[in-house]
């Protein structure tokens, strides 16, 4: 495997992602920030979290694909949500979870931030995914 997740003894548990992850691919594949949007730029879920959470991941999927890697080859996730509050996680993990088998969703997830910010690039837009992964060539 090119990847391997872990959450060493001492470090906070349970989370619902590893702490680490160590790579020993030679490519790496950096999928830029996926959003609610199908490929003809038509919204998915506008308002809805939960939804948005699961397309985004769901678009981060086909980019991984399409550079010959699936979630298992995934370093790290990040995740950026507007008007980000602690009482918004139970949305957040429902899209997660809704998708994960459909994508391949490693649960735990590998190495994660959710970052809280203000605004994204258009007003509709309530989350936007990042991967990094590393595969052998």
């Amino acid at each position: 495997m090119t990847v391997h997740h872990f959450t060493p003894p001492g470090m906070l548990s349970p989370v619902p992602y590893h702490h680490v992850a160590v790579g020993t691919g030679t490519r790496h594949i950096h999928v830029s920030g996926q959003i609610a949007r199908r490929a003809d730029g038509a919204p998915v879920a506008p308002g809805d979290l939960a939804g948005q959470v699961a397309q985004a991941l769901r678009n981060t999927a086909v980019g991984l694909t399409g550079a010959g890697a699936t979630f298992a080859d995934v370093l790290r996730l990040t995740f950026y949500v507007t008007g980000w509050t602690p009482e918004k996680i139970g949305d957040f993990m429902a899209g997660v979870e809704s998708v994960a088998g459909e994508i391949g969703l490693p649960a735990p997830l590998p190495p994660a931030s959710l970052i809280g910010v203000e605004y994204l690039f258009e007003p509709d837009v309530l989350v936007e995914v990042e991967a990094t992964a590393l595969v052998d060539n």
